[in-house]
């Protein structure tokens, strides 16, 4: 069996701030490990570092510790401060950085937090690579004190360069300067930026929770929390609503009508629309095992292939590099248009929803109506430990009956999160209350086996 990463999940590393492995001293051995790594061949030379982060009340030290350590083994760091997560990956490709860092638990609650890596790319790190890292941090971690923090003041021309690109992605006919927004900043990284690039793009709107205070990062807000962004979508009479997460690589929509729209109906708007103007490689999209079966098969009655991935955006921008194709996402908000942007990018999505309602003349609303999930649920179950869930035979046996069952005209996932301590139970059918008669037998199943007492 391949092995694979420990600390790093599908989104880097993730946990509750102060504690393994975000204490300090294994902050510092992640730092200096990183360090070590990039000052390798066939670079062996300076590595340049930038960092960002989102604004949680831990992001400030760990940020800190990062750079000390950094420095110590010899980097040069550069900040940019708080900025998102698809900020600092653009930024990080655009000014050849040798790896850009960001410290966030994107849409987790604030005594969360992560550290996401980006390669020169602007992607995340490769597991090779990954693994080394870890490899260093084992060998060094305990014989080294934790390294001295270092304030870094943030350099204001990098996000001036980043509200740039959005900027160049605004059509200069100005035919989204009539729409009324509603977005939902979710407290979180995106607080201070949206503002900017609203008053730069010229387009009015309605900003919810753009005040953070350290601990309120979404706080019943955000892409989690979506219902008053799209309550107060439908009431004032706004053409779009949208609601970011802490790091704003995710966007939840809702239409004029009040209706909220995920990753999926996202794909399902986009992708007819690419076909029609020869845009769409591949003449498919990349979906993860999350994504809807009544989105393939509305794809497919459009001619519309889809391929599947683990989930994570990570593995979405992978299979699409390595298919050829240019537009992929997650229900979760994630969607990657790889020619704008090799990063799930809340805005760019935005923007590339506002561009669709311009061109095509149509609402959200019409452009999702004919898009009908089948009903879905997920179940979340705190577990003790990661023990290969094929390998419980209650679990296993419940899964395969619901499977039988489902045929063709359904699905189960059932996986251990990328990030917690969870496994993740996931059925949609046709039927809704079979879909909540066999997510609680298999939750129930997994409780009983795994389940951690609280």
């Amino acid at each position: 069996m391949r092995k694979r990463p420990q600390l790093f999940g599908t989104d880097g590393i993730r946990g509750v701030a102060g504690r393994y492995p975000l204490d300090r001293q294994t902050v510092s051995s992640l730092g200096r490990a990183l360090a070590e790594a990039m000052a390798k061949p066939p670079d062996a030379k300076q590595p340049q570092i930038l960092l960002g982060e989102d604004t949680r009340e831990s992001s400030a030290w760990i940020t800190r510790v990062l750079a000390g350590a950094l420095r110590e083994t010899g980097a040069s760091v550069t900040s940019a401060g708080i900025l998102t997560t698809p900020g600092i990956a653009f930024l990080t490709r655009h000014y050849g950085f040798s790896a850009g860092i960001m410290v966030s638990a994107s849409h987790n609650p604030f005594e969360d937090n992560g550290i996401k890596i980006f390669s020169s790319e602007g992607t995340k790190l490769p597991e090779p690579l990954e693994l080394e890292i870890e490899q260093a941090m084992l060998e060094t971690s305990a014989s080294r004190p934790e390294s001295s923090e270092a304030d870094l003041p943030p350099e204001g021309a990098l996000k001036q360069a980043y509200l740039k690109f959005l900027g160049e992605l605004i059509p200069a006919n100005g035919h989204m300067s009539h729409f009324q927004l509603v977005i939902d900043c979710a407290h979180g990284a995106a607080s201070g930026l949206v503002p900017e690039f609203l008053k730069l793009a010229g387009i009015p709107a309605r900003i919810l929770h753009a005040e953070p205070n350290g601990r309120n990062i979404n706080l019943q807000s955000g892409s989690l929390h979506p219902e008053e962004m799209a309550a107060l979508t439908q009431s004032t009479g706004a053409d779009l609503g949208v609601a970011l997460d802490g790091d704003a690589d995710r966007a939840i929509f809702a239409s004029g009508r009040g209706r909220i729209c995920n990753g999926d109906h996202v794909l399902f708007a986009a992708a007819p629309f690419f076909k029609d103007q020869r845009r769409l490689k591949g003449e498919a999209v990349v979906g993860t095992l999350m994504t809807n079966l009544g989105l393939e098969i509305a794809l497919r009655e459009k001619t519309i292939g889809m391929k599947r991935t683990p989930v994570g955006d990570k593995f979405v921008l992978e299979e699409m590099l390595r298919s050829g194709i240019n537009l992929g996402g997650e229900p979760s908000g994630h969607v990657i248009f790889s020619d704008i942007s090799l990063a799930g990018d809340g805005i760019v999505t935005l923007l590339q929803m506002l561009r669709l309602l311009s061109e095509t003349g149509a609402m959200m609303d019409d452009l999702v109506k004919d898009f009908r999930p089948f009903p879905q649920l997920i179940r979340n179950v705190r577990v003790k430990k990661k023990t290969p869930l094929e390998s419980v035979p209650a679990v296993a046996r419940s899964v395969g009956e619901c499977e039988q069952e489902l045929a063709d005209r359904g699905r189960v996932v059932v996986r251990y999160s990328g990030t917690e301590p969870v496994a993740r139970v996931m059925v949609e059918g046709e039927s809704a209350g079979r879909v909540e008669f066999h997510t609680a037998r298999i939750a129930a199943a997994i409780q009983h086996a795994l389940g951690a007492r609280n």
